[in-house]
């Protein structure tokens, strides 16, 4: 798995791989696997890093660990793969942002779209055990992921980081906030969507990122029936 981490990123993250934490975090996902269904696959663990490299990163939005449904978790934070059913945190996202933004709720819960951006779509843990959220946390996915946040924060290039919810701002002390935008808020989870309605961060993050120099991100997700 140490292999595939994408080129662009090795610069910035690559030293991780050769630290013992990350050989034993290794060796524990791959017992996992033998023992039952592991989400994402193995291919698609990196798959944020993959489709937002290292230098194209304008946004990075945080979550927590991959859906654990069957077919759901393929990598990229509250995203799904095609045919895969909506799941409610990102339904909550499409409602916000048709209410902001006027965008139509799209078909599908894939967002790709965004990654291509620049949208880096993190999960603070990147495997997770079938059918039980949070069975890979405290192994070391988060010392890794917070390697990736802080490479990003150092970068000369400032950037927008999106922190939905008490775990996510868990990771401010990583931020330099005078230097990065940072929009905060309550998670889009039906637990806490109450707050997160009305709280505008799709038009925050675009008035960052053109503060930053940067193209504002296209939020519209393409529909694919």
């Amino acid at each position: 798995m140490t292999q595939m981490l994408p080129e662009s990123w090795l610069p910035a993250i690559g030293g991780e791989l050769d630290q013992p934490y990350f050989q034993e975090l290794i060796e524990f996902v791959e017992k996992e696997r033998a023992n039952g269904p592991v989400y994402p696959p193995r291919e698609q663990v990196f798959a944020a890093l993959e489709a937002t490299p290292f230098d194209k990163v304008k946004v990075l939005v945080l979550g927590q660990d991959p859906y654990h449904g069957a077919g759901q978790g393929h990598g990229l934070c509250f995203s799904v793969r095609p045919g895969i059913k909506t799941p409610p945190s990102l339904r909550n996202i499409y409602k916000e942002m048709q209410a902001e933004l006027g965008t139509p709720i799209p078909d599908n819960g894939y967002l790709m779209p965004w990654a291509e951006q620049g949208v880096l779509l993190l999960n603070a843990v990147l495997t997770v055990r079938e059918a039980e959220p949070n069975s890979h946390k405290g192994q070391g996915w988060e010392k890794f992921t917070d390697a990736v946040i802080r490479a990003v924060a150092q970068r000369p290039d400032p950037a927008v980081f999106v922190l939905w919810g008490a775990y996510a701002q868990k990771k401010l002390p990583l931020i330099d906030a005078e230097r990065h935008a940072v929009v905060k808020g309550a998670h889009p989870s039906p637990l806490s969507a109450k707050k997160f309605f009305g709280s505008r961060p799709f038009t925050q993050i675009n008035e960052a990122v053109a503060a930053q120099g940067h193209e504002p991100i296209d939020w519209r997700i393409p529909d694919l029936g």
